[in-house]
């Protein structure tokens, strides 16, 4: 442990190779997302391989302090007996959202549109996080929002205001902002469009549909009219792409290694980590492919093959967001140099993850030089050290692949946080071959 008692430290050594089969945890988008349509369906929906993370969890809790019920029969199911998309009862404390920036986001344009007040609140790292990318756009269809200063948590939420539709053209792609303008289109006047720069992920349009909600989507574009109703339905959750993602950079750089992956989530707005580390000439294949709740899945199998540096395409960046930390492992041991731009919004994520990858990293031994909306890797061999993931659970658990290949053990701080998004990852990294204490 280190000087703050929720600090957990990982220690991760040098591994033989990865071997096994493995299904992690369910993604954890389509979890947070299950459980709002749920809620505001009439009847009773049923989710399976829902993510035990604290994040979803917290999602869970707000809907419960909402007045919806919500069973839990078995670990991963979920019951939600829904109220309908007007039934939602006033919470008679602020909503804690936990480390969900998703959660805050997407609640914020859900709650615009009822008749009663709401603060969200959120731990330490969530109440650094920017909000006013999702206040301004909501403002403009008659949302009253109050933020702290600087646009960041707490957020109070006024009810009873009449929304209207708006024909909205985001300025940086943002799936989440999308969605807190949908959910907040679902109470609106008229019609609501959102148009993106690049197409971000559908998981939300893709669930209105599920849940019967009238919407057009096609690549960067979204419609819908407030005033439909939700039905409810089953919803199966797929594997978590960002979770299976350490485990494709795992056992592609570890040599002798080979991994199942089982039931990974394949939206093509989620893969683009799948096209780089493929471009970086990594051997993982698909197995499988089917579909399940109009998402695709497939079982991935992954072997170890020498990676190379690349420049990262510009377009497949928004459909790896969250996947840069696991690549700048991959780059940091590939031959060659690897370049990533277009990437600022890794600037505002859990932490800064260009700054805090680039830090950890050159503390093993890796030449990287950051820039302002990416940064320039050059391959090489880690040596041993420590890593500091600043609480960030994606950089946190991308010390730890690297841990696998360095030339001696690395000691990653600040591991708490990887329960918000990865429950027991450590019980399956050490399951497949990892080296972890």
């Amino acid at each position: 442990m280190s000087g703050n008692a929720d600090a957990l430290t990982w220690v991760s050594s040098p591994a033989e190779s990865l071997r096994g089969e493995i299904r992690v945890p369910g993604d954890k988008s389509i979890s947070h997302r299950a459980v709002m349509f749920a809620s505001l369906g009439d009847g009773v929906s049923h989710i399976s391989g829902f993510l035990e993370g604290e994040d979803t969890r917290a999602t869970a809790r707000a809907f419960a302090q909402m007045g919806v019920r919500i069973d839990t029969p078995s670990a991963s199911e979920r019951v939600v007996y829904g109220v309908g998309i007007d039934g939602l009862k006033a919470p008679s404390a602020p909503v804690d959202c936990g480390n969900a920036g998703t959660g805050m986001r997407l609640l914020a344009g859900l709650l615009a549109g009822q008749t009663f007040d709401t603060t969200l609140i959120g731990d330490e790292s969530l109440s650094k996080r920017p909000m006013r990318r999702v206040i301004d756009p909501l403002a403009k269809m008659g949302a009253r929002i109050e933020s702290s200063g600087a646009g960041l948590p707490p957020l109070h939420i006024y009810g009873g205001t009449t929304l209207r539709g708006i024909d909205y053209t985001l300025p940086v792609a943002s799936a989440q902002v999308k969605s807190a303008l949908l959910l907040a289109g679902l109470y609106a006047q008229g019609e609501t469009q959102v148009h993106e720069p690049h197409p971000t992920r559908d998981y939300t349009e893709r669930m209105l549909r599920a849940f019967g909600y009238p919407i057009e989507f096609s690549e960067g574009h979204a419609r819908l009219s407030g005033g439909h109703r939700l039905r409810a339905t089953n919803v199966v959750v797929p594997a978590d792409f960002s979770s299976a993602a350490f485990f494709l950079v795992a056992a592609s750089i570890v040599p002798g290694s080979e991994l199942i992956l089982r039931d990974v989530g394949m939206n093509p707005r989620r893969t683009g980590l799948l096209h780089a580390l493929r471009l970086m000439g990594a051997d993982i294949r698909e197995a499988n492919a089917r579909e399940a709740g109009g998402e695709a899945i497939a079982d991935l199998v992954v072997r170890y093959a020498p990676l190379h540096g690349i420049d990262v395409p510009v377009e497949l960046v928004p459909d790896m967001i969250d996947e840069f930390p696991a690549l700048f492992v991959a780059a940091a041991v590939a031959t060659g140099t690897t370049r990533v731009t277009g990437a600022a919004e890794l600037r505002v994520k859990e932490s800064d993850r260009i700054a805090v990858m680039a830090k950890g990293l050159r503390a093993l031994g890796a030449r990287i030089e950051e820039t302002p909306d990416g940064a320039i890797i050059e391959g090489g061999a880690l040596h041993a050290g420590e890593a500091d993931s600043t609480g960030d659970h994606r950089c946190a658990m991308s010390f730890c692949v690297a841990g696998l290949v360095a030339a001696g053990s690395v000691r990653v701080l600040d591991c708490a946080n990887v329960a918000t998004s990865f429950p027991g990852f450590f019980e399956f990294a050490k399951s497949c071959g990892f080296r972890l204490d």
